[in-house]
């Protein structure tokens, strides 16, 4: 963190009035930044990308970037991506026909104001507005478990804003949409109610013709299994867990963002099925800090910082989550889940509640961390719970490898 925005934290930390004035300041900065560059003309040919706010390269935008690469349909297109890290993602300008650039950057602002076609996976800033003649496709990354937005019921469970400050949120960014994808008719009635669409009149934005990050996890080769595990350094005589928790709205710190306690007993994990499994263990990208597990090395593998989680997916024979969406998404593998939620009422009845009945989840809940071995054990023996089929067919039935193509044929038309 800069010296800048260190100072700039502790000021936002000691007073609600002086974080005001500070965002006013960089609000009214950002958009002089932009008005500036929305004096250039739209490049009908140009198309912006960003995933996670700039933080990987990976989901939805990944997918069809890399779908409109391959299709000489698209060969005189041009396209920039932004980055927190640019840096990091240099390999991308190999292609002649990209271009990386840094978040938050006058480049930013240009590329933005000036390409005709924006795909994204999360916010837009506010003061980035859509021109006339652009066209937003917002790819959103996942099937919500858990309430979204104007859907969220309980009260006083973000510990960073109120509802109503949530809600502005969702509502000014679903304002500028003009296409969201989704992947079951269920996404899409949540999508309609949670980002406010009908209130609006915006119902028939939505293309429900599969998610494009998940074709991979149908066209994936028992090939890239073997190069993936090679990749993240796993041994071949161990079974892989990918361990996958989701961020809490309660669990926020002011001037550091959202903490994550964590709440397994690695070493008595380790102790009981460390001689067969290794885990792979997933942070939230919301989730600021950090994990020492030096002492864990060779039983846990911190993938936190890996851009694309269908590697993990792919790579993983099963996966542990809470309420994060992920299970939606490997569901399509056929591979156990179990979903360790020791927190369960509190997070359903105080943090955000849920869209879908538990019921329906596709393996065991566990909220005793003391059975987490006993239920990793009976995974391992190879039998699906009986919801999975019910589940895969109300929920992932349009993520057949294709997503990709169906999404660019109807934004790019």
């Amino acid at each position: 963190m800069s010296l800048k925005w260190k100072i700039r934290n502790d000021i936002s930390k000691k007073s609600r009035f002086l974080k005001r004035l500070i965002d006013g300041a960089a609000y009214r900065k950002n958009t002089q930044r932009y008005r500036k560059q929305a004096k250039l003309p739209i490049q009908d040919n140009a198309v912006v990308f960003m995933s996670f706010v700039g933080t990987k390269y990976a989901d939805s935008p990944r997918a069809i970037y890399e779908y409109m690469l391959s299709n000489p349909d698209y060969d005189d297109y041009e396209f920039y991506w932004f980055f927190k890290d640019p840096d990091k993602y240099r390999h991308l300008e190999k292609n002649s026909r990209t271009k990386v650039y840094k978040y938050n950057s006058d480049d930013h602002y240009r590329y933005y104001a000036t390409a005709k076609y924006w795909v994204t996976n999360s916010r837009v800033p506010d003061v980035i507005p859509l021109r006339d003649g652009q066209v937003y496709l917002q790819c959103w990354h996942g099937t919500p478990l858990k309430r979204l937005g104007f859907d969220i019921q309980v009260k006083g469970a973000n510990a960073k804003m109120t509802k109503a400050e949530l809600c502005r949120q969702y509502s000014v960014d679903a304002q500028k949409y003009t296409y969201m994808t989704s992947p079951s008719r269920f996404c899409t009635e949540k999508f309609i109610s949670a980002f406010g669409l009908d209130a609006i009149g915006r119902e028939d934005i939505i293309i429900e013709k599969g998610y494009p990050r998940n074709d991979f996890l149908s066209n994936f080769t028992p090939d890239d299994v073997v190069r993936l595990r090679r990749e993240l350094g796993i041994p071949e005589d161990k079974k892989v867990i990918l361990y996958a928790p989701t961020w809490r709205d309660n669990q926020h710190t002011s001037g550091v963002g959202y903490v994550c306690k964590e709440e397994v007993d690695f070493d008595r994990l380790r102790q009981e099925i460390g001689d067969d499994f290794v885990i792979l263990f997933r942070a939230h990208y919301f989730v600021a800090n950090r994990f020492d597990f030096d002492k864990y090395e060779g039983f846990i593998y911190d993938v936190s910082d890996y851009d694309e989680i269908n590697d993990l997916y792919v790579a993983a024979d099963m996966l542990i989550t809470d309420y994060s969406s992920v299970f939606f998404d490997y569901a399509i593998l056929k591979r156990p889940i179990i979903f360790f939620m020791y927190d369960l009422e509190m997070y359903r009845d105080d943090v955000r509640g849920f869209y879908i009945s538990l019921d329906e989840l596709p393996g065991p809940i566990i909220e005793d961390e003391a059975q987490l071995a006993d239920a990793i054990r009976n995974a391992d023996k190879g039998e699906l719970d009986s919801r999975y089929a019910a589940f895969n067919e109300k929920y992932n039935y349009l993520d057949d490898g294709g997503a990709s193509a169906r999404v660019v044929a109807e934004v790019f038309r």
